[in-house]
């Protein structure tokens, strides 16, 4: 199984270790041609607007969102979460999203998330990340923390979290993706 990761802007290497780790074979996405026999994608945290102008001059943004659209498994962290609940962007969830939503750099922070389902939490690390105010439709929630914002959803072949499990090197989150996504694809409804 090949995953591809975005490798425009942002944390590209961690995701790939993190996938490796798992047993797929990685391929860096840096133009439309590597979008071409893959079996999902990963769109990494970063900088949402930096990446969406990469994509764009690039000529990547439409061709990634008809796949996205058509079901490549895809999984989104930190800027990867804003571009898919972004209409304009990849629309891959139908979710309000708060960019910067914690604040700044030095706001960041780690805790413990309690993901259903599994038995020891997971480390979150949050680095200047969104968070989802609602989602509505088919999007699912999959983690909220006490405050009730939303740091994790899916919605059919799309997997979205907040924070960065691709610097924790706990590869629960991308064992999740492997499996629940790429594995076992969601079957479109249309």
């Amino acid at each position: 199984m090949e995953i591809g990761v975005l490798g425009l802007q942002g944390a590209v290497s961690e995701h790939e270790r993190l996938l490796t780790a798992c047993g797929a074979t990685t391929r860096r996405v840096t133009t439309a041609n590597d979008f071409e026999g893959l079996d999902g994608i990963v769109i990494p945290g970063g900088e949402s607007t930096a990446i969406r102008k990469l994509l764009v001059r690039e000529n990547m943004l439409v061709p990634l969102r008809e796949l996205i659209a058509k079901g490549l498994p895809t999984f989104g962290t930190c800027a990867g979460m804003v571009l898919l609940a972004q209409p304009e962007s990849l629309a891959g969830i139908h979710a309000d999203v708060a960019r910067n939503g914690f604040g700044r750099q030095r706001d960041s922070f780690e805790t413990d998330l309690t993901v259903p389902g599994w038995n020891t939490p997971f480390p979150g690390v949050f680095i200047r990340v969104p968070y989802l105010k609602s989602v509505s439709g088919p999007t699912e929630t999959l983690i909220t923390l006490s405050d009730g914002r939303i740091v994790a959803a899916r919605e059919k072949n799309v997997l979205t979290t907040a924070f960065h499990p691709e610097l924790t090197g706990d590869t629960r989150f991308h064992q999740y993706f492997l499996d629940e996504f790429v594995r076992t694809p969601v079957k479109q409804t249309h």
